[in-house]
């Protein structure tokens, strides 16, 4: 099997897994943050897990990137800027500003998530440094722009999102109504957000692996969004009730 066919191959089965895994986070909350119990073996620490976990999808993908023989070019350059906007903030710089507690997460959850990002940083990593054909012109191509609006604009709901949050956890009181600003419509911009961020890198590649893991990622938020919506309808009997969980007006 040549590298073509084995990329192709990897990223198709993510796709595969994207419907199962939709599936099965709409009936099972996944055990972490605010739906964490019991029951899945050992745990580290939340923070630690999460650096831990994410940090493959920055440092594994730029080790890959590096190998490969367009790692100079533009385009690639570009695209990697882009790719560890996203991840430098997600795996260092965003769990050093969470509050200070105890939480912990399932050690699974941390080895599921490692092994994913393994694979999603080979895929999407290998695509922009080698396998894909991004000549300087790939810069004006609609597609480009158009994703690079959507991946922007959605890092930008994502992160604000996010700091917002964790604003509300500062205090200690423990979980809040979020009000205002990017939730007065929804309850999970963040997500949102970065379900924006990853369809705009599909654009901006216009590959396999984007697309992979643009569902992967819908197919694992989309529950997480459902989820957390009705922990904040049974938490806060006022909770407003024109609020949706993921998509304004609609859903």
């Amino acid at each position: 099997m040549s590298e073509v066919e084995l990329h192709r191959a990897l990223a198709l089965g993510v796709i595969a897994t994207a419907l199962p895994t939709w599936f099965a986070l709409r009936h099972v909350s996944a055990p972490y943050g605010r739906h964490a119990r019991a029951g899945f073996g050992p745990t580290v620490p939340a923070r630690l897990g999460w650096i831990v976990m994410e940090s493959p999808a920055c440092v594994a993908w730029l080790a890959v990137y590096a190998l490969g023989s367009r790692a100079l070019g533009l385009v690639p350059l570009v695209l990697l800027a882009f790719w560890q906007l996203h991840y430098v903030h997600r795996a260092f710089v965003q769990p050093l500003t969470w509050p200070r507690d105890d939480k912990r997460t399932p050690a699974l959850i941390v080895a599921l998530a490692m092994v994913f990002n393994v694979v999603n940083a080979y895929l999407n990593a290998r695509q922009v440094s080698e396998l894909g054909r991004y000549a300087v012109n790939w810069l004006y191509e609609p597609r480009f722009i158009a994703g690079a609006v959507l991946f922007l604009g959605g890092l930008y709901v994502n992160v604000r999102a996010d700091r917002e949050l964790c604003a509300l956890k500062a205090g200690g009181a423990g979980y809040r109504v979020p009000r205002g600003r990017l939730f007065r419509l929804v309850s999970c911009p963040n997500y949102a957000g970065e379900i924006v961020e990853w369809l705009g890198w599909a654009l901006m590649t216009s590959s396999l692996a984007g697309l992979a893991f643009a569902l992967f990622t819908a197919s694992n938020l989309v529950p997480r969004a459902r989820s957390h919506h009705a922990f904040y309808r049974e938490r806060f009997p006022d909770y407003p009730p024109e609020r949706r969980a993921l998509i304004p007006w609609v859903w």
